[in-house]
């Protein structure tokens, strides 16, 4: 845990509860521009028989009523100015009418309390009025500085190192590929999905397919990171290679190698280097082709990243319902991820190997097909999980 102050909270967790220190907003106020009275004298009050109230003074932004609303009076109210002894509601200006000079005529009733907000309709003191583990978002900033709340402690930004491996992967920065050489496409994306997700990308660099080298970067990782990934290779050896690397690692171990996904099925899953009857760094080996290695790190990296971050519950990816414009086969008992471009309520499925990131890139999102269902008909309607 660490404190932060208000300006740099966004979009980081909360370590514990906000208790509010006092009521908010702390004083009775009204929401409209109008009139503060007594309710029970605007008790029948229409267009054809209005009701009259002697204006007795106004309310000053920022100052504390100097007035006093005794019955058949009324005072002069701002939006947000403070509700003098008194009165228990507020007329909308548009609901008055000056009569003469000092006398306004009201042409509706209002009830006790309308136009107004109670001093602690916002918040009670001893409240909580953000709960432990919320990402916070622009609105809990707002809360926070109205109750004063100028500094709070947060989960630190959990520390994800990320490798790739493969004696074909080349940096980005690679001006010219000799035949089999591939730049890293994989690593950056991780890294930006990992600051999304609320930690701090740590590159591990590339690494080659010599059977200790991947074994020695990773024992080096293990007391600096609070999560481990690596884009491993694509070939069956490499695999192999990966999950035995990741296996001498320490307890607990290995949890899963292959998963009933597509794309995504070699992914490992582990927790390693743990002492005994103590928790390890998860460690999560993605497939090697950049496509299957990204969406598989969108469903199942990032949630894990956000609770080793304090965040048991992620916010909600942003999504829209749309139709189906085709047929899509499934096999049941595997979970299939389908891109989608998305364009006057139509879901239009895109399609392509699995190393090909344009699919990504035009992509508006992506749909879910269900490990139950054995495909999905033309017209369905469906929730299209929007790439922000």
């Amino acid at each position: 845990m660490e404190p932060v102050p208000l300006d740099q909270a966004l979009r980081r967790v909360t370590a514990a509860p906000v208790i509010a220190p006092h009521p908010l907003p702390g004083f009775a106020r009204s929401t409209v521009d109008g009139y503060a009275v007594r309710a029970a004298d605007t008790y029948g009050a229409s267009e054809g028989l209005p009701g009259y109230l002697t204006v007795t003074g106004a309310v000053q932004m920022g100052a504390a009523p100097e007035v006093t609303v005794a019955a058949g009076t009324a005072v002069a109210m701002p939006t947000g100015g403070a509700l003098p002894a008194g009165a228990d509601a507020v007329v909308m200006i548009e609901y008055t009418a000056e009569a003469m000079p000092g006398t306004i005529e009201v042409i509706r009733p209002v009830a006790p309390g309308e136009g107004v907000v109670r001093a602690d309709e916002d918040a009670a003191e001893g409240q909580e009025i953000i709960p432990n583990g919320r990402v916070l978002r622009p609105q809990d900033l707002a809360m926070l500085a109205a109750a004063g709340v100028t500094s709070l402690r947060v989960h630190a930004r959990p520390v994800v190192t990320i490798f790739s491996t493969g004696d074909e992967v080349v940096p980005p920065d690679t001006a010219t590929l000799r035949p089999g050489q591939v730049r890293d496409a994989t690593a950056s994306a991780l890294a930006a999905l990992v600051t999304d997700a609320g930690g701090e990308p740590a590159g591990g660099g590339i690494v080659s397919d010599d059977p200790g080298a991947l074994e020695r970067a990773l024992r080096d990782a293990l007391p600096v990171s609070d999560v481990i990934v690596i884009s491993a290779g694509s070939s069956v050896g490499t695999r192999d290679e990966t999950a035995n690397a990741v296996g001498r690692l320490g307890p607990p171990g290995i949890w899963c190698h292959g998963l009933a996904i597509k794309p995504g099925k070699p992914t490992l899953l582990a927790e390693c280097g743990g002492p005994d009857g103590e928790p390890g760094v998860p460690v999560i080996g993605l497939p090697g082709n950049p496509r299957s290695a990204l969406v598989v790190f969108r469903l199942i990296g990032m949630p894990l990243v956000r609770r080793v971050g304090g965040c048991p519950a992620p916010p909600p990816e942003p999504a829209t319902r749309a139709r189906l414009s085709r047929d899509l086969a499934s096999a049941t008992g595997r979970l299939d991820v389908v891109q989608v471009t998305v364009a006057a309520g139509t879901a239009v499925p895109l399609f392509g190997a699995s190393a090909l990131l344009s699919v990504l890139t035009e992509a508006d999102g992506y749909i879910v097909i269900p490990e139950e269902a054995t495909g999905l008909d033309a017209g369905t309607d469906v929730e299209v999980f929007l790439y922000a």
